[in-house]
């Protein structure tokens, strides 16, 4: 057994109505086709329906599971209202939200319009309200039981250079993650997060780090694993998340980078980078201050 095995038993999610925003490629892919082996049916949405359409076809072949795919923009209040209710004329209900459609590029923040700044904040954190309050409202009314999974990011908490808008837009979702979590649960919606490192995906790492960046920049240098993530990793995360495994979960955001972040938070942590034999130089110089 590995960690780039799948996790759960088969029938784990057997029954379960799943909605994933940006469900048509990278993260939102792989965890679409877990929840797909664990037998849940799955709306992917996106902009692009015919990327959508393709993914629901190769999934759909590969898993033998039920995926429908429904274009909507997740900034327009209107387009996340037809695309919930597409999904519940196809299969009767909805009783999970995956918020993982997002937008981000790396710019230092005088560089950036004020257009290219709302673009990720519209994104990310307009995109996370409108489905989560439509969402909540459906289930709210009809006396559902639903779940809300948020995908954030280490920097929601500690900021980051260079994607300001990126940071400001995912700790405004983990705020609303902690905030519903206590507010919604009477109504038996639990609101969880995940905040992921390094899982390379070809369309967002090529925005991120394009041209030679991502020779220049290895980001398994940062983790003190020493590895980026695998996709079936974060996709057993998830699926155990919104799962019913996980009901005493509610208001949690579980990181999951190796320790990336903690190793940039620690005060001494470039320690790392003295060899061996310069530690004990500094020993005998630290134990002859003492002596003096």
């Amino acid at each position: 057994m590995t960690y780039t095995q799948p996790m759960l038993r088969e029938d784990a999610l057997i029954d379960k109505v799943i909605v994933v925003t940006g469900g048509g490629s990278g993260l939102g892919k792989a965890m679409t086709k877990y929840f797909l082996q664990l037998g849940a049916k799955v709306v992917i949405t996106s902009r692009n329906l015919e990327k959508l359409q393709n993914t629901a076809k190769e999934l759909e072949t590969e898993t033998g599971g039920k995926v429908l795919s429904v274009a909507c923009d997740v900034r327009n209040w209107d387009e996340v209202e037809a695309m919930k209710n597409a999904a519940i004329a196809e299969f009767g209900k909805i009783d999970i939200l995956l918020n993982n459609a997002a937008g981000n590029f790396i710019s230092p923040t005088e560089r950036l319009t004020h257009s290219a700044f709302d673009s990720i904040i519209d994104i990310v954190l307009k995109g996370s309200k409108n489905c989560t309050l439509s969402f909540g409202k459906y289930w709210i009314e009809n006396k559902i039981p639903g779940t809300v999974l948020n995908i954030v990011t280490t920097y929601a908490w500690t900021g980051s250079a260079f994607v300001v808008p990126s940071a400001c837009a995912k700790a405004g979702v983990l705020a609303m993650t902690r905030s519903l979590a206590v507010e919604w649960a009477k109504y038996g919606i639990r609101t969880n997060a995940i905040a992921p490192g390094p899982f390379p995906t070809k369309g967002a790492w090529d925005r991120l780090l394009p041209g030679n960046l991502q020779e220049k920049f290895d980001m398994r240098k940062k983790v003190p694993l020493r590895r980026v993530g695998e996709h079936q990793e974060l996709a057993n995360l998830a699926a155990y998340l919104v799962s019913d495994f996980s009901a005493y979960i509610n208001g949690e955001v579980v990181t999951i980078d190796g320790g990336e972040w903690l190793q940039g938070a620690g005060e001494f942590n470039m320690l790392e980078a003295i060899p061996q034999e310069m530690w004990d130089q500094l020993e005998a110089m630290i134990k002859a201050k003492k002596s003096e």
